[in-house]
């Protein structure tokens, strides 16, 4: 999942992206809205944008004007130091979600957060299973036969990839996407790190990863 913050206080910038990349999220951050209109134009998708109304050079509130004229729909949570009744309805007539005021509480946008995810799965199980091992995509839990499987922020992120596309080839370009924002440093062997972890710890659900040469990897079922 990959959440683009738009903020430019830098405290709170760098504490909203400690706290959604804590939570498994790969995060990208930007201060200003004309930054933000051109990533959100761009051709990395977004699963959730955290917006500031009150960004310099394009405000928050012609961002998500901008970003629901060219009809996307992804969630948009707004973040504002504005409490006036006015400003909650402007946003959300335009295509807001959610509304924090500042100052809130970071458990409480964890929790407008997970509770967005989940409305993105209406009409969708979040859980998808291969053999005996199952991944809750909201929740970002792994399990085999039921029982919790350890995983690392970085491990959970290549599960979640491969096993919302089981049976299906996800690239290292792909994997690279949905685990590292722009701003890091992203290497190919890590993710052959991650896949060689992975598959130590499914093997007992019956379930590999296998590597298809020149392609990418593919999560399946072991072949009795």
């Amino acid at each position: 999942m990959r959440i683009l913050i738009a903020e430019d206080d830098e405290v709170l910038a760098d504490g909203l992206c400690r706290s959604m990349s804590r939570n498994g999220y790969a995060v990208d951050c930007v201060g200003d809205g004309m930054d933000a209109d051109l990533m959100l134009k761009g051709d990395q998708p977004f699963n959730l944008v955290i917006l500031d109304l009150g960004l310099p050079r394009l405000d928050g509130l012609c961002v998500l004007r901008n970003l629901r004229e060219r009809n996307q729909q992804v969630p948009v949570i707004i973040l504002t130091a504005r409490d006036g009744v006015a400003d909650r309805v402007k946003g959300l007539d335009l295509g807001a979600d959610d509304y924090l005021v500042k100052p809130f509480c970071l458990p409480e946008l964890e929790a407008r957060v997970r509770a967005l995810m989940r409305r993105g799965q209406c009409g969708v199980n979040p859980v998808f299973s291969c053999g005996t091992l199952s991944f809750d995509s909201v929740g970002r839990r792994a399990a085999i036969n039921g029982e919790s499987l350890e995983l690392t922020t970085r491990e959970t992120g290549v599960l979640e990839a491969l096993m919302s596309h089981t049976g299906w080839v996800v690239s290292k370009d792909q994997l690279l996407e949905h685990l590292y924002s722009y701003a890091e440093e992203a290497s190919a062997n890590a993710i052959e790190v991650y896949i060689h972890r992975l598959r130590k710890k499914i093997e007992v659900a019956g379930v590999t990863i296998r590597n298809i040469r020149g392609l990418g990897y593919v999560i399946d079922k072991v072949s009795p």
